[in-house]
């Protein structure tokens, strides 16, 4: 399973870790993916999706149906 959110596309960062004496060492910084059960009152059933919090705020402002629509996708696109 990609470590991606399902509905932004939000991936991991490249980086350093900077120690004290300044050596810096490769570092990927994963993004912040949860598994949500998600309601869509429109349909009336729950969906389960793989979001990154940002994604799961704009959820709670806008609505699911809301996020998807202003990221061009369709339920079918995000679920299995």
């Amino acid at each position: 399973m990609a470590r991606r959110c399902v509905i932004s596309g939000t991936t991991h960062q490249n980086g350093h870790r900077v120690s004290h004496a300044n050596n810096k060492t490769h570092h990927k910084f994963e993004s912040n993916l949860q598994s949500k059960r998600l309601f869509i009152p429109e349909l009336g059933k729950y969906v389960r999706v793989r979001v990154s919090t940002r994604m799961l705020r704009t959820i709670d402002k806008i609505g699911f149906m809301g996020a998807l629509k202003k990221h061009d996708l369709s339920l079918a696109d995000v679920t299995k």
